[in-house]
């Protein structure tokens, strides 16, 4: 009697269940724990400092305090654009075929990117001392009535973010394909005319984000103006500690202002970035909240690796 084969086909046979078993990481509790002890242990020491924490809050909405927020802002602000406007001027200098442009572009970039802005700042406040007398022709007076401090910090601030800010629009403008620009000449279209409806949006792309970097740092740098005695956040704070003594808690008050106005632009930013972004992505990054939510949503479904079948 011959024996019966078997003919089962193999794929018909389930395969043994694996064990799934997560990898242990002791590193990133060790690390993890470590960082938990300095932090505590920097939380012990400030809180066993002689500060007084009560009286940050009321300095928070002083009005000395919010006026120095107020000329902090539009300081920026306004230099801002000044180096925006002058920086797009030297942009199209600097890549001028016209050899004297290109080089007066270049030195204004070298003299004012390699100074610090402190000592700018100095110059212009102190610039009577070289001019006593502005003389303009239609316009005639003292250079100590004009060099007013807001008018020395928004030309140091505005000046030296030109030189920046012309770097940047250069990157920009030369990160659109060429083949753009000798469409457009085709079309019949001029030199500025190209520059302003072809090359500048699709440039904008590549200028956005460094400039939004730019504004933020610019914030922070105005505080250099109290050098100038510019009535900003510092200022105002340093007046203030000067008779109420609280010295420190009032450069808490300011690092918490910094910390609002940078959190609230950093917000405008990122929109700002993800409008431009329309065209050159198939998918746009998703919100702030949009990601905190999604997080939240991994957060709710986590749990333990099953057994996989």
């Amino acid at each position: 009697m011959t024996p019966t084969l078997d003919k089962t086909p193999a794929s018909s046979i389930p395969p043994e269940q694996i064990k799934a078993v997560p990898v242990r990481h002791y590193g990133r509790w060790v690390a993890g724990v470590a960082v938990v002890a300095v932090l505590v242990l920097i939380g012990l020491a400030f809180s066993n400092a002689n500060i007084n924490y009560g009286v940050i809050p009321d300095y928070l909405t002083d009005g000395t305090i919010l006026s120095g927020v107020w000329h902090t802002l539009y300081i920026s602000v306004l230099a801002m654009l000044l180096g925006l406007v002058l920086g797009i001027t030297l942009a199209v200098m600097r890549m001028s075929s016209n050899p004297v442009t290109s080089t007066v572009a270049w030195l204004y970039i070298w003299l004012f990117r390699g100074t610090p802005v402190l000592v700018q700042l100095l110059i212009w406040y102190n610039i009577a001392l070289v001019f006593p007398i502005l003389n303009l022709g239609f316009y005639k007076d003292e250079m100590n009535q004009v060099m007013t401090p807001f008018l020395a910090a928004l030309l140091g601030l505005g000046l030296n973010e030109a030189a920046y800010m012309s770097e940047i629009v250069r990157a920009g403008i030369q990160s659109v394909d060429e083949g753009q620009t000798e469409a457009s000449n085709a079309l019949g279209m001029t030199r500025g005319q190209t520059l302003r409806r072809v090359v500048l949006p699709q440039a904008m792309r590549v200028i956005v984000p460094p400039t939004g970097n730019e504004f933020i740092n610019m914030l922070k740098t105005s505080s250099l103006a109290y050098a100038v005695q510019f009535n900003e956040l510092i200022k105002r704070s340093t007046d203030i500690s000067s008779t109420s003594l609280a010295v420190v808690e009032l450069y808490f008050v300011a690092s918490i202002w910094y910390l609002i106005l940078t959190s609230v632009f950093s917000v405008g930013q990122y929109y700002l970035e993800r409008r431009y972004a329309r065209g050159s992505t198939r998918n746009l990054p998703p919100t702030p909240f949009q990601r905190l939510k999604k997080n939240l949503r991994l957060f709710g479904s986590f749990r333990r690796p099953e057994v996989a079948r």
